[in-house]
């Protein structure tokens, strides 16, 4: 049980059943205990603050109303604040006191310690009043990274030896570089600055006269301001640390985790290291858990196709497919359904290479290919599990679609996924596996795919009428836009001069029938099969973007680069 709930049931706020009922919300909502304890009225923000500061034996304060000294704000580097919503309210040569409005994990603590080189003890004061003050006193966090770190730069001084010592072939002194006070700080701005700017991955990469660290935000990779080369190599086994990978390995590629708590947010990271001629490339995929809804009502299907989605995920067995390349927020889609379908008298059973989200009241297996954990090894094993939901991370086989379609056919629903460009082309790719066509018809209820496009950017968007050229390229009339404008981002500082801020998404939903059964038995191609689909009121990728092209959410070009 989270340690905030358990304060709560000890000092008789609530009981036993109360907190693990705020735990199931805070999962569902994204939200933290503390922000449910005071949204639901259960505490005052005060009394909360005072309950905290008992159990941590220490104080709560009015920040709002302290005179801080410049020297004691002084006395952490911007980074550190920002990164765990801190602000210092004293310090001196030995120790600082920092105030949160959250509990503090004892790890945090012991890193904070050895990245001050100072005893750390903390207090507790309102959120308003820390953000406020980290704001005032440490810029706003849309200050530019290459501030933040000059900033950091300017305290990597005491490590240089560290660093200087540092041989890729030592393996001891790799290890004390990664773990320097410098570099601790510089990985954990890189990590803050990514979840700030809500990038989906994190690329560092080594080369021979250069290092790049670039974000991709919206679907487009972006460059930061990256530090010497000669860094590199501290800065990837601070990261394969964190990941519990192995340093000393650095000619085989590596898979791991990293779960941390950035500006208050719990973040999971999925870290792939990859052996390159100039050291490893490390990506790091961020799950911002916090910043994702998995409920089916906020996924943005348009409402036709919603209520046909809803309809076919509650019969009792079949197959449905969400299709779509990389990035294109089919896990996401996939867990929202589950969710949907996810009631205390059905068994739900996922196999997923990663898991990406935990979710309560669903059995999810990670498949690892090196220890034989296979899909068709898993699936197989699924089969014995009595369930009544089967999720497959990726359909990528002729063995493991084998099994997807003998579970549906054994009165098992199947959910999974494939790499294909629309949702007609998913159909003729499993018969290209050689699944049997007939067993394929009778069995497969529906085939979502989905685009990310990116939206304009509220704050700069601007009204234009298209030229004929446009229409042209989107195979459109003047009469079928009937004189609605279309829109475009001018740039601004919001969305870093892209115009673009935030995705949605384009869906096209390919709903099996017995006319198109009958396609699927003859092995109609492709074209024919999507050309019927259209005829029986399928809306296409492309269709559906240009209804986001009217409603003013995208561009053009947008559309017109992902359908």
């Amino acid at each position: 049980m989270d340690a905030l709930l358990q304060i709560l049931v000890q000092n008789g706020y609530i009981d036993e059943e109360s907190a693990r009922d705020l735990q199931d919300v805070a999962r569902t909502e994204g939200k933290t205990i503390r922000q449910l304890v005071i949204d639901q009225q259960i505490l005052s923000e005060d009394d909360l603050l005072g309950a905290m500061a008992a159990y941590q034996d220490t104080e709560a304060i009015d920040l709002g109303n302290l005179t801080i000294e410049t020297e004691v704000t002084e006395a952490i580097p911007a980074s550190t604040a920002r990164m765990y919503n801190v602000f210092p309210v004293a310090a001196d040569d030995s120790s600082v006191t920092l105030a949160t409005f959250d509990l503090v994990d004892p790890r945090i603590s012991d890193e904070m310690l050895f990245t001050l080189s100072k005893e750390v003890r903390f207090v507790f004061a309102r959120e308003a009043d820390v953000m406020a003050r980290i704001s005032q006193y440490y810029g706003d966090s849309n200050d530019s990274v290459a501030d933040m770190i000059k900033q950091l730069g300017e305290g990597m001084t005491d490590d240089e030896a560290a660093l200087g010592a540092a041989n890729a072939n030592d393996i001891a002194s790799m290890e004390s570089a990664a773990n320097s006070s410098a570099i601790i700080r510089f990985v954990n701005l890189v990590l803050y600055q990514g979840v700030v700017d809500r990038a989906a991955d994190i690329h560092i990469e080594p080369f021979e006269d250069d290092f790049k660290i670039r974000y991709r935000v919206d679907g487009a990779l972006y460059e930061m301001k990256a530090p010497d080369v000669k860094m590199a190599p501290a800065i990837i086994s601070r990261i394969k640390i964190l990941a519990n990978l192995n340093i000393a390995e650095r000619r085989i590629p590596q898979d791991g985790r990293i779960a941390l708590t950035v500006a208050g947010k719990p973040v999971d990271l999925r870290v792939s290291c990859l052996p390159t001629a100039h050291g490893e490339s490390v990506v790091m995929r961020i799950l911002d858990q916090s910043a994702t809804s998995l409920d089916l009502e906020n996924v943005g299907l348009p409402e036709d196709v919603y209520e046909q989605v809803t309809m076919d995920i509650e019969k009792p067995n079949g197959i449905f497919i969400v299709t779509g390349p990389t990035g294109s927020g089919k896990t996401t889609t996939l867990y929202s359904v589950l969710r949907r379908i996810n009631q205390i008298d059905t068994k739900l059973l996922t196999a997923e290479e990663p898991v990406e989200y935990n979710v309560d009241g669903i059995v999810q297996v990670p498949i690892d290919a090196q220890v034989g954990n296979t899909f068709a090894k898993v699936l197989r094993a699924f089969l014995r599990q009595d369930p009544d939901v089967m999720m497959i991370g990726e359909i990528r086989d002729l063995e493991t679609a084998e099994i997807a379609v003998q579970a549906a056919l054994t009165g098992h629903f199947v959910f999974s996924t494939l790499h294909t460009n629309d949702a007609a082309g998913a159909v003729m790719r499993l018969v290209d596996m050689n699944v049997a066509p007939y067993l394929l018809s009778s069995t497969l209820e529906g085939v979502l795919g989905q685009r990310l496009v990116r939206t304009c950017c509220k704050d700069c968007k601007q009204p234009y009428e298209p030229d004929d050229e446009t229409l042209e390229r989107i195979e459109m009339t003047r009469d079928q836009i009937g004189g609605r404008p279309f829109y475009f981002g001018k740039g601004c500082k919001t969305c870093n001069g892209t115009g673009y801020k935030g995705r949605k998404g384009v869906f096209e939903y390919l709903r099996m029938s017995n006319p198109l059964r009958e396609l699927v038995n003859n092995k109609a191609p492709t074209l024919i099969i999507r050309e019927k689909a259209r005829e029986l009121g399928m809306r296409t990728m492309r269709e559906d973007g240009i209804r986001a092209i009217l409603d003013g959410y995208t561009t053009v070009d947008e559309v017109l680069r992902y359908t």
